[in-house]
C-alpha cells in the first residue's frame, strides 16, 4: 500500500455510503497534510470513513488553548499530536545552556497540558513520540551529558511513556522503531524537509499511519487475538515425520537459532494473552514429539490452546480450531511457511490473516514483528490465564457429554458467581473486555481504563462486575453492566458486555437477577435497555426478550423492576 493507493481510495471512495466513520483531528508542529490524507485513505481499508480535520502548520498551541479554534467546533473521537525531532531540537537550541537540563521535564510539561484539555472533551489521543536524531555536537558523550540534545530527546520520550501509563485515553506510537526499520535515508528526505517542512517520507508516512489505525481499531474490538502454526519448517527446521527427533533444527543444530528465536517470541505472545494453536498435516503422536522429547523446544504442549494435527485440509482444521476456541475468524492468524497452504487458507476463509512468510527461515521473525499483527491497547494480570482457561473449557465440554440433560450437568459444575461494584483492582479487566467482547455485546461501546474509573466514580451510574468459578476453575471476570440513571425512577443499561466462554452457563439469568436487584435497591423502578445491531451481536439481538423485557421500538426493551421474577440458574452467589 504505497501513499498514491491511499489517495486513490479516496477519489474512488468520496460518493460512498459508509455505515461506520471516524472524527479524527490533527495537529502538528510541521506539514501534516500528507499525514492527514494518508489516514482518510486508509480508512477505506477498513471500511470506515474518517472525517479529518487537518489544523494550520504549527498550530498546536493555538489550536488545544483556544476554546473557540476549529478543533474543538466538532467533538474529536481521536486527536493525533506529531511533534517532529527536527521542531524539538529548534526549541532545544532556543533554551538557554542554564536551563537545558530541565528541557526534557518542560517539554513533558507541556505536553500533559494539551492532553488534559483534549481528554476533557472527550476526545481519545494518539501521540507520536520522537525519532532519534544526532546533531553530532557531543559525539557518543552525549549519552552521558545530561544537557545534550540527544539525552533530553530520549529522556522526553521515556516521559511520554509515563504520562501514557498516567492518561489511559492516551496512545504512543514508536516513531523512531519506525524509522529504525526503514532506514534514515528512506524515513525523511532531507531536502523535502527543508523545502515543504515535511520530516517524514510518503514511505514512512503510510507505515505511521497503518500504526495508527492498529490502535484505533483496536480500541474498536478488532483485536487479532490467536496464533495458529504450522509445524514443519515453521517452528523448526526440516519435516519431523521423515527427520526425526534428532534430524530437526531447533536450538543449535543448522538454522535452528531462528526457529528458537521465533517460539521465544511465540511464548510471549502467549504470556501476553494471545491464544496459540497448531494445526499440522502429520500425524498427531508424531507431531507432538518434539514438545514432549526434544531439550531445545521453547514451547510445550500446554502452551497451545488447541493441538491439531491430522492429514485433512488445513482450512477444515482451522474452522474446528476457531468453533473450539468460539472467537471470530477475523481474530485469527495462521502461520505456515507452504505457500500453497496459504492461498489455500485465503481462498477459503477470506477473513482470516495469513502473513506471506520470507523465504528464508532467519528473516520469519523480523517480518512477523513488523507486521504488528497483535497490537493491543490494554493488558491485565489475567491476560496470562487465558490458554489455561481455554484448555479448561475442553474438560468441561468432555464432561458434559456424560451427562443426559443440561440442568444435570449445570448442576454438577458447582458454579460460583460474584457480582460487585467496579472497583480499581478490575478497572483494566473491564476495559480490555469492553475492548475485546464482539458477539455478546448490546450496544457495542468501547471503553477505556480512563473511561470506566470516571463511570465508576459518578453518582450517575450503577456499575456491576462478574466473575465464575467452578470445580474445573477460574473464568475469572466474564461480565460487566453499566446502569445509567435516569429522571423518573428510570435506569437505562448503557453496557451489557459478556465472554462468549460463559454462554449456556446460566450466566445470563444470573446477570439480570443481579442487575434488577441492584437497581431495586437503588430506586430504580423501570430498567430499559437497547440493542444496537453490528455485523457480529446478532446472537444477542433477542437476549432482552429471553430474559423478560418487553420490546419497545427502535431496538430499545423495558422491564418493570418491582414486578420481576427472578430466572432460575444453577449459580450460587459468592461474596468473596
Amino acid at each position: 500500500m504505497t501513499y498514491n493507493d491511499l489517495k486513490k481510495n479516496i477519489k474512488r471512495n468520496k460518493d460512498k455510503e459508509y455505515g461506520e466513520s471516524l472524527n479524527i483531528a490533527v495537529l502538528g508542529d510541521t506539514a501534516t497534510q500528507f499525514i492527514s490524507t494518508a489516514i482518510e485513505g486508509m480508512g477505506f481499508e477498513y471500511g470506515l470513513r474518517a472525517n479529518v480535520y487537518d489544523a494550520e502548520y504549527d498550530s498546536i498551541n493555538t489550536e488545544i488553548l483556544d476554546p473557540s479554534s476549529g478543533l474543538f467546533a466538532e467533538k474529536r473521537d481521536y486527536t493525533v499530536i506529531y511533534m517532529s525531532a527536527e521542531k524539538l531540537c529548534e526549541h532545544y537550541q532556543d533554551t538557554p545552556v542554564s536551563e537545558r537540563r530541565n528541557f526534557a521535564v518542560n517539554t513533558a510539561a507541556r505536553i500533559e497540558g494539551y492532553w488534559k484539555k483534549l481528554i476533557d472533551t472527550g476526545s481519545r489521543i494518539i501521540q507520536f513520540n520522537f525519532n532519534k536524531l544526532d546533531t553530532g555536537v557531543f559525539g557518543n558523550f552525549a549519552l552521558k551529558e545530561e544537557s545534550s540534545f540527544e539525552y533530553q530527546l530520549i529522556k522526553a520520550n521515556m516521559l511520554l511513556s509515563e504520562l501514557a501509563v498516567k492518561y489511559k485515553n492516551a496512545f504512543i506510537i514508536d516513531i523512531d522503531a519506525i524509522k529504525s526499520r526503514l532506514g534514515e535515508d528512506a524515513f525523511c528526505d532531507r531536502k523535502f524537509y527543508f523545502q515543504a517542512r515535511m520530516s517524514m517520507s510518503f514511505e514512512a508516512i503510510v507505515e505511521a499511519v497503518k500504526q495508527l489505525y492498529d490502535i484505533m481499531l483496536a480500541l474498536k474490538g478488532r483485536l487479532r487475538k490467536c496464533l495458529i502454526l504450522d509445524l514443519d519448517n515453521t517452528l523448526w527446521g526440516g519435516v519431523i515425520g521423515d527427520d526425526g527427533l534428532k534430524g530437526i533444527e531447533i536450538g543449535e543444530l543448522g538454522a535452528g537459532r531462528a526457529y528458537t528465536d521465533l517460539q521465544r517470541w511465540c511464548l510471549e505472545l502467549e504470556k501476553r494473552g494471545v491464544l496459540l494453536a497448531v494445526c499440522s498435516k502429520n500425524d498427531e503422536d508424531t507431531a507432538k514429539e518434539p514438545f514432549l522429547k526434544h531439550p531445545d523446544m521453547v514451547l510445550h504442549l500446554e502452551d497451545f490452546a488447541v493441538f491439531v494435527a491430522n492429514w485433512e485440509d488445513k482450512a477444515a482444521n482451522i474452522r474446528y480450531i476457531q468453533k473450539t476456541l468460539n472467537i471470530g475468524m477475523d481474530s485469527l492468524v495462521f502461520v505456515d511457511d507452504n505457500p500453497f497452504e496459504r492461498n489455500l487458507v485465503k481462498e477459503l476463509i477470506p477473513e482470516i490473516t495469513v502473513p506471506e512468510l520470507p523465504e528464508d527461515a532467519s528473516e520469519y521473525l523480523s517480518y512477523l514483528q513488523s507486521l504488528h499483527l497483535f497490537e493491543t491497547v490494554s493488558f491485565s494480570e489475567e491476560d496470562h490465564k487465558r490458554t489455561e482457561q481455554y484448555r479448561t473449557e475442553a474438560q468441561r465440554k468432555n464432561a458434559q457429554e456424560v451427562f443426559s440433560n443440561i440442568d444435570d450437568y449445570l448442576k454438577s459444575l458447582e458454579m460460583t458467581a460474584v457480582a460487585k461494584p467496579f472497583d480499581e483492582f478490575h478497572f483494566p479487566r473491564i476495559a480490555e473486555l469492553s475492548q475485546r467482547s464482539n458477539q455478546f455485546n448490546l450496544r457495542t461501546i468501547r471503553y477505556s481504563e480512563e473511561d470506566i474509573k470516571r463511570i465508576a466514580g459518578s453518582d450517575g451510574y450503577l456499575t456491576l462486575y462478574f466473575t465464575l468459578k467452578d470445580k474445573f476453575g477460574d473464568y475469572g471476570l466474564v461480565s460487566a453492566v453499566i446502569i445509567e440513571k435516569r429522571a423518573e425512577n428510570e435506569g437505562f443499561i448503557d453496557t451489557w458486555f459478556m465472554s462468549c466462554r460463559v454462554l449456556k452457563r446460566g450466566c445470563e439469568e444470573f446477570i439480570i437477577n443481579s442487575v434488577v436487584e441492584e437497581a431495586k435497591n437503588a430506586g430504580i423502578g423501570r430498567l430499559t435497555g437497547q440493542y444496537i445491531p453490528t455485523a457480529k451481536n446478532k446472537m444477542v439481538a433477542d437476549i432482552y426478550e429471553k430474559m423478560g423485557f418487553t420490546p419497545l421500538q427502535d431496538g430499545l426493551f423495558t422491564l418493570e423492576v418491582n414486578t420481576y421474577t427472578p430466572h432460575i440458574c444453577h449459580i450460587e452467589r459468592s461474596l468473596i
